[in-house]
C-alpha cells in the first residue's frame, strides 16, 4: 500500500509538467530535445527556402513571382474596411476640389485652350514640323501676339483710364444736361456730388479702390500667367494625355472611344479658334465705329468688346450698353446711333459671321446654348461660360452617338 502511494506522489509532476523528456525544455527553457531544431534554425531555413524558390522565378523570367489567391471580398471585415476607405476617400476628393477650386479651374481653362490650338499644332506637325517645334512655334506666336496687343494697349489704356477718372464729374454733367431721365436721377440721389467726392484727391474710398484694383490686377497677372505655362505644357502631352484616356476604356470599345474622343476634341477645337476670331473682329469693327463718331477711350471700350465678345450670348451686349453710355457724353443721337450698331452687328454676328467662322464645329440648339451658358457662368463664372457650348456640343454628340441607338433598341 506505501509503495503505491509513493509511486502515485512521484507521478504528479511528470503529469503537471507534461510528462516525458520535453517537459524540462517546455519549462526551464533548455536544450530542444533530441532530433528537433532550434527555432531561429528553423526560421532561417524557411527563409532560405523562400529565397530559393524566388531564384527559381528570377530564372524562368517570372520576376515578380505568381501572384497568390485573391483575397476574400465578401469577408465582413473587407467589406466595412473597403466601405470606410470609400467614404473616406470621397471626402477628401471633395474637400480637395473645394480648397483647390480655383487652380482646378485654371487647369481647366489651361486645358481648353490647349485643346482649342491642337488642330494648329497637328497641322503643322503633319505638314512641315516636328510636333514639339510645331507647339513651340504656335507658343511664341501666341505669346508673341498677346505681348504685342498688350504692349499697345496698356499707354494708351492707363491714360484713358486716367482721364476718364479726371474728367467723370464733367461727363456726369454732360448726361444730366442731354437727359431728362439723368437730371431727375441727379436732383434725386446728387449724382455729380457724389462722383465729384469720389474722384477728389486722397479721398480713402478712391485710395482703397485703387489698391483693390492694383491686387486684381496682380492676381490676374499671375493666373494668366500660369494658364499660358500649363497650356504650352499640356500642348506637348496632349497626344499622351489622350492615349492614356483612352487606354483607360475596355479594349472592345476603344476604338468607337478613340472615333468619338477624336470628334469631341476637333470640335471643341474649332469653336476655340473660331471664337477667338469672331472676338477679334468684333473689337476690330467697335473701334473703327467709336473712332469714327468721336466717342471718348475708343481703345478701352473696343477692348471690352473683344473681351466680353468671347461669353457667349450676352458678352457683347453688356459691351454695347457701356459703349452706348460712354457716347451719351458726345451727343443723344450719337449713343442711338451706337446702339443701332451694336444691335445690327450683332444680328450680322449670329447669322452671318458665326455660322461661316465656327461652321458645324458645334451643333447645339439655341434653347440649349443658352441653358448651358446660364448654368456654366454660375457654376464656374467667367470660365464655365466660356466652356460653356463646347461643353454642351460633347454631351450631345455622346446622346447621340451612345445613349439613343442603346435605348432606340431596347
Amino acid at each position: 500500500m506505501s509503495t503505491d502511494l509513493r509511486h502515485d506522489d512521484e507521478s504528479v509532476p511528470a503529469v503537471v509538467t507534461g510528462g516525458g523528456p520535453g517537459a524540462a525544455h517546455a519549462v526551464d527553457g533548455g536544450d530542444p530535445p533530441p532530433g528537433e531544431e532550434p527555432l531561429a534554425d528553423r526560421d532561417d531555413d524557411i527563409v532560405a527556402a523562400a529565397e530559393a524558390e524566388a531564384e527559381e522565378l528570377r530564372d524562368d523570367n517570372q520576376v515578380l513571382g505568381t501572384p497568390g489567391p485573391p483575397v476574400n471580398r465578401r469577408s465582413p471585415f473587407m467589406i466595412g474596411l473597403l466601405g470606410a476607405a470609400g467614404v473616406a476617400v470621397t471626402y477628401g476628393l471633395v474637400q480637395l476640389t473645394v480648397v483647390a477650386a480655383s487652380i482646378l479651374g485654371l487647369i481647366g481653362l489651361a486645358l481648353f485652350l490647349a485643346v482649342g490650338l491642337e488642330p494648329a499644332v497637328a497641322w503643322l506637325a503633319r505638314r512641315y514640323l516636328p510636333r514639339g517645334a510645331a507647339v513651340l512655334l504656335v507658343s511664341i506666336a501666341i505669346i508673341g501676339v498677346v505681348v504685342a496687343f498688350l504692349g499697345t494697349a496698356i499707354p494708351l489704356l492707363t491714360a484713358q483710364v486716367e482721364a476718364f477718372v479726371t474728367n467723370l464729374p464733367t461727363y456726369v454733367t454732360q448726361m444730366t444736361q442731354h437727359s431728362a431721365s439723368m437730371r431727375r436721377l441727379d436732383e434725386r440721389f446728387q449724382l455729380q456730388q457724389t462722383v465729384a467726392d469720389l474722384v477728389k484727391t486722397g479721398n480713402p474710398s478712391l485710395t482703397a479702390g485703387l489698391l483693390t484694383a492694383g491686387k486684381a490686377v496682380l492676381t490676374g497677372a499671375a493666373s494668366t500667367l500660369i494658364v499660358i505655362v500649363l497650356t504650352v505644357y499640356l500642348l506637348f502631352d496632349l497626344p499622351r494625355i489622350r492615349r492614356l484616356i483612352y487606354r483607360l476604356t475596355p479594349a472592345s470599345r476603344r476604338p468607337r472611344a478613340i472615333l468619338i474622343g477624336d470628334e469631341m476634341s476637333n470640335k471643341v477645337g474649332r469653336y476655340v479658334l473660331g471664337n477667338l476670331l469672331t472676338s477679334l473682329i468684333a473689337g476690330v469693327a467697335s473701334l473703327v465705329w467709336l473712332l469714327a463718331w468721336g466717342v471718348p477711350y475708343p481703345f478701352v471700350l473696343a477692348l471690352m468688346v473683344a473681351v466680353l465678345d468671347l461669353i457667349p450670348v450676352g458678352g457683347s451686349t453688356v459691351a454695347g450698353v457701356a459703349a452706348a453710355l460712354v457716347a451719351l457724353t458726345v451727343s443723344l443721337p450719337v449713343a442711338v446711333a451706337t446702339v443701332v450698331f451694336f444691335v445690327a452687328y450683332r444680328v450680322l454676328e449670329d447669322y452671318l459671321i458665326v455660322p461661316r467662322v465656327i461652321g458645324r464645329a458645334v451643333e447645339v440648339p439655341a434653347t440649349a446654348t443658352i441653358i448651358a451658358v446660364l448654368i456654366g457662368g454660375t457654376a464656374l463664372g467667367v470660365i464655365g461660360a466660356l466652356v460653356a457650348i463646347p461643353a454642351a456640343a460633347a454631351i450631345e454628340l455622346l446622346l447621340r452617338e451612345t445613349v439613343y441607338p442603346r435605348l432606340d433598341r431596347s
